[in-house]
């Protein structure tokens, strides 16, 4: 239980807030006044947290890491508003949004990531399994009934979870120029849902590749009755030749050390007149180091690219990029569903877990919506291909194919 008696913030953090925070309205309880600290502006929704010395303190020397933490631990409490709020207020502050940036500053940072993307094959494994092979009850409580832990695309206003998750298989799939009896290629293939979407829609045969023994397992299961099918495999492991790839939200996980490798293994799996689509979070800002709670609680080995990053690694693969798309907003629209959802089955989720396990994933989701909507992430879809002429000269094609390939939900069942 926070005991507020034993409060204070802290005057190292004081002095941080005051120098950082313009506008908005953040307090703190003074535990042995009562009183409650003052910063920013005072415009906006109200933001009362408590925190103990000894967070205040740790919160001062490296808020990237122990904000995380102080409020997993319960040594930061949200006496007044949400995560979402206080996300809000510190990033309508440049000085706060730049403290939480370092754009690969110096040589020491430029040396970490490096060591923390190395991805070799035992490693990317591990990293797999640190996320993806929890409880798949877990999973099931908050995302969508086919399993999509990837960004969704609402395409229209008001769509449903379920219904946007669709559009954005139908969307790939409408960039992927399916024909009967071509072999598919699916990277990173979750629990298979986009696997199995391919498959349904032509005659293709699909191999979908994943590190993640629990996934693996639950795809098999979906798959008894289609032409997809799925392997415990390393991408650069993959063997054989493919009309068409598709990869969805595992881009994130190969590394900035292995781009050259990724994309020469694709434009190596690729037949001639073979088409790729890479589907991952991106940052506009460039190049830069993965947050260091996400990378140490949520996502080891994990990195957001800048297209800076990955697009000279496409040109020395030789490949053609022959579209580009930028999708703002969804994933934090997304993200905000899975709060919705990870919310009504809290209590079930701390009997899976525990109530730490909890606040840990009220963190990383509220702070990735925060991501997507004030830090400058958003999702890129690549459109790769060996030859020049192996998709239509305009992109007209891609709406065509959405509104002709469109199923109602109850189809998609």
């Amino acid at each position: 239980m926070f005991d507020s008696t034993h409060v204070h913030p802290g005057r190292a953090l004081s002095l941080l807030l005051d120098r950082i925070l313009t506008v908005g309205n953040l307090a703190f309880v003074d535990g042995s006044s009562g009183e409650l600290l003052h910063f920013g502006d005072r415009s906006g929704p109200e933001v009362i947290l408590g925190l103990t010395a000894v967070a205040a303190r740790r919160i001062s020397a490296n808020p990237d890491l122990a904000l995380g933490e102080a409020f997993v631990d319960g040594t930061l409490v949200l006496v007044k508003g949400t995560l979402a709020d206080m996300f809000a207020l510190l990033f309508r502050n440049k000085a706060a949004l730049k403290l939480s940036q370092s754009n690969l500053s110096n040589i020491a940072l430029r040396l970490k990531r490096r060591f923390q993307q190395t991805n070799a094959r035992l490693r990317s494994r591990r990293n797999v399994e640190h996320h993806y092979d929890l409880s798949l009850d877990l999973y099931r409580l908050f995302l969508d009934a086919d399993m999509q832990y990837s960004c969704a695309y609402f395409a229209e206003p008001g769509m449903t979870l379920e219904e946007a998750q669709l559009a954005k298989k139908r969307h790939l799939i409408s960039k992927l120029l399916l024909e009967p009896g071509q072999r598919v290629l699916d990277i990173g293939c979750g629990w298979g849902g986009m696997a199995l979407e391919v498959a349904a829609t032509e005659q293709v045969s699909v191999l979908g590749v994943t590190l993640s023994g629990e996934q693996l397992q639950v795809a098999r299961e979906r798959a008894s009755l289609s032409n997809a099918h799925f392997e415990l495999t390393d991408y650069r492991d993959v063997e054989g030749s493919f009309h068409r790839i598709v990869s969805v939200g595992m881009f994130e996980h190969v590394g900035v050390p292995n781009y050259d490798t990724f994309f020469q293994k694709i434009a190596g799996l690729l037949t001639d007149d073979g088409v790729a689509v890479i589907h991952s979070i991106g940052r506009k800002d460039g190049p830069d180091i993965t947050n260091p709670w996400i990378e140490k609680y949520i996502f080891p080995g994990g990195y957001i690219p800048a297209l800076s990053e990955v697009l000279p690694a496409i040109e020395r693969a030789g490949l053609w990029v022959t579209d580009i798309e930028i999708l703002r907003l969804h994933y934090a629209e997304t993200l905000v569903e899975w709060q919705r959802r990870f919310h009504a089955h809290r209590s079930q989720i701390a009997k899976l877990y525990d109530e730490r396990f909890c606040r840990m994933w009220d963190f990383y989701l509220a702070s990735s919506e925060s991501a997507f909507r004030h830090q400058g992430h958003m999702n890129f879809q690549i459109q790769l291909a060996r030859r020049v002429d192996a998709v239509p000269l305009t992109r007209d094609y891609i709406t065509d194919n959405d509104r002709a390939n469109a199923r109602p939900m109850a189809d998609a069942a």
